[in-house]
C-alpha cells in the first residue's frame, strides 16, 4: 500500500469536506522529546524497582496498574491496622505504600519538563496549529497518553484554538443566605468533569496525570501558586491518585475504562465518531484490541445514513517495521477505507 504524505491526507479530507478526528499515541510525545517521553516510562518503574516487597505485591494483585495497586494497599493497611494483632504487618504494608508513592513521584519528576513554559513558545504554537485543524472543524482529539504534554499545549494556546473543551468546568457554590450582600464574591468548586461534557472535544482515553478520581467526582488539577507537577505530587501524597490506564491486555484495559465514568465517556465518544480518523504515533500493538474495537464500532455507524459512520482511517507509519505490522493487521479494521501515511512528514513541533 502506498504511503501518503500528511499533506496529501489533509488535502484529501479537506476536499471531501469530511469531519476529521485525531487519535494520538505515545509517538506524539516521543516526537517532542524521546528521552523524557519514552514508551511506558511511567509504568516501567514498577518492574525496574529493586523493592522485593513491591514485586511480591504486584504479583499477588496481578496488575501493574498504579491506581489499582495504591487503592488496594490503602485497603490492606486499614484492614491490617484494625484486625491484625501483628502490628508489623501494618507497618510492612505502609512501607510498601510509601515506597510505591515515592517511586511514582520520582517517575513523574524525571519524565516531565518542570512546567509548561519549559516547552519553547515556537514549538508549542506549532503544535497548536496541528491540533487546531481538527478541533476548529468540529473534530475530536483522542489521546492514549497519560503525560501532560497535550494538556500543556492546549492550555498555553487557548487563544489560538477555539474548541479545546475537555468536559471540565467549575460549578457555582451557592451561599448559605439569600440576603443581598454587596461584598459577596461568588465561589466556585474544583474543576470537575461534567459541566461542559456536552461540548467536550478533547478526550484522554487512558486518563492522564492531571485527572483524579475523588469517588463521586472526576477532578482536573490546575495551576495555582504552584506548578502543575507540584500539585499532582501533593495529591498523591494525600492519597489521591491519577486516573490512568497503564498496563494489562486489551480486555484488562477496557475493564478499567468501563469502571470509570470519565474514561467510559471518552471511549464511547471514540466508538461513535463519524467521518475520518487520523492516527499519529499509535502502534496498534497486541494490547490495543480495545481501541480497534472502538474504531470498528464507529465504522458500523448508526444505521441511519451510510455516511453517518466512521468512513475511513489514516494510520501514521514511522518505520518499516511499523509498516509491516500495520499491513499484517489491516483485516482487523472494518472501515470502508484504510490508508497509511508517513509520520515523518508531520512536522508537529
Amino acid at each position: 500500500m502506498k504511503l501518503l504524505t500528511y499533506q496529501e491526507v489533509v488535502d484529501s479530507l479537506n476536499k471531501k469536506k469530511r469531519t476529521k478526528h485525531l487519535l494520538l499515541g505515545n509517538g506524539f510525545s516521543m516526537s517532542y522529546d524521546k528521552k523524557i517521553f519514552s514508551y511506558n516510562a511511567l509504568s516501567d518503574f514498577v518492574t525496574k524497582t529493586k523493592d522485593e516487597l513491591l514485586h511480591k505485591l504486584f504479583s499477588i494483585i496481578d496488575t501493574a496498574n498504579f491506581e489499582t495497586v495504591m487503592r488496594e494497599l490503602d485497603l490492606f493497611y486499614k484492614l491490617a491496622s484494625e484486625f491484625s494483632e501483628d502490628k508489623k504487618l501494618a507497618r510492612k504494608i505502609n512501607k510498601a505504600r510509601d515506597s510505591l508513592k515515592k517511586n511514582m513521584v520520582d517517575a513523574i519528576t524525571e519524565l516531565h519538563p518542570e512546567h509548561v513554559f519549559k516547552i519553547p513558545a515556537k514549538s508549542s504554537s506549532k503544535c497548536a496549529e496541528f491540533l487546531k485543524s481538527y478541533l476548529d472543524s468540529n473534530g475530536h482529539v483522542f489521546s492514549t497518553n497519560y503525560d501532560l504534554l497535550l494538556y500543556w499545549v492546549l492550555m498555553r494556546n487557548q487563544g489560538q484554538i477555539t474548541n479545546i473543551v475537555d468536559g471540565f468546568g467549575k460549578e457555582y457554590i451557592s451561599k448559605d443566605s439569600d440576603e443581598y450582600d454587596p461584598d459577596y464574591e461568588p465561589e466556585f468548586g474544583d474543576l470537575e468533569w461534567g459541566p461542559n461534557q456536552a461540548d467536550q472535544h478533547v478526550h484522554y482515553v487512558h486518563g492522564a496525570l492531571h485527572i483524579f478520581d475523588e469517588g463521586v467526582s472526576i477532578i482536573k488539577e490546575i495551576y495555582d501558586e504552584n506548578c502543575l507537577l507540584e500539585n499532582i505530587k501533593k495529591r498523591i501524597n494525600n492519597k489521591e491518585y491519577p486516573v490512568f490506564v497503564t498496563a494489562g491486555d486489551g480486555k484488562q484495559k477496557l475493564a478499567h475504562i468501563l469502571h470509570n465514568q470519565y474514561l467510559e465517556y471518552c471511549y464511547k465518544t471514540l466508538s461513535g465518531i463519524t467521518g475520518s480518523l487520523v492516527v499519529f504515533g499509535f502502534g496498534f500493538g497486541k494490547y490495543d484490541e480495545h481501541i480497534i474495537d472502538a474504531i470498528n464500532n464507529a465504522a458500523k455507524g448508526k444505521k441511519v445514513d451510510k455516511f453517518d459512520k466512521l468512513w475511513s482511517i489514516y494510520i501514521g507509519i514511522y518505520s518499516k517495521d511499523d509498516e509491516k505490522h500495520v499491513n499484517s493487521i489491516l483485516g482487523k479494521f472494518k472501515c470502508k477505507k484504510v490508508h497509511l501515511f508517513d509520520s515523518k512528514t508531520v512536522n508537529i513541533w
